[in-house]
């Protein structure tokens, strides 16, 4: 391949949850930028979902957008140590249509996500983010278990 002919992987947008998933999707992904030389995105989206009863809808929002910093800083860090440089994200609303969103505005290449990421009631609840996802991506997606 010459130097000048651009990478199929040129953007790389890594949704996160915090779960060892997430984690194993942005290692993969770091693998796959340095592979590439591609620019990579990470994602966290706050679903705002109702909170259960006891929590307030703003102190329910402000936990999550705490906790999806906390993920995001986590997650740039590790990429730092490889030398990669990362854009990160933080969103609010539907998980998958928030992904799908910056998928189109950031014109990414390619989407890598965990396999799982929340629990299996939730799960239940929710549907599988990567199973939905695989429905309907605009880009090519990997799904690493």
């Amino acid at each position: 391949m010459s130097k000048t002919k651009k990478s199929s992987f040129s953007k790389i947008l890594v949704p996160l949850d915090g779960s060892k998933y997430s984690e194993k999707a942005l290692l993969r992904a770091a693998e796959l930028g340095i592979a590439f030389d591609s620019e990579i995105i990470l994602l966290y989206v706050v679903e705002k979902i109702h909170p259960v009863n006891f929590l307030d809808r703003n102190e329910y929002l402000k936990i999550l957008r705490t906790f999806g910093n906390k993920v995001l800083q986590k997650s740039e860090k590790k990429l730092h140590k490889k030398g990669i440089t990362a854009k990160i994200l933080l969103k609010e609303g539907h998980i998958v249509s928030e992904i799908e969103k910056t998928v189109q505005k950031e014109k990414c290449t390619l989407l890598v996500v965990g396999s799982k990421g929340l629990g299996s009631f939730t799960r239940f609840l929710l549907g599988s983010v990567s199973n939905k996802l695989a429905q309907s991506s605009s880009c090519t997606l990997l799904i690493v278990k």
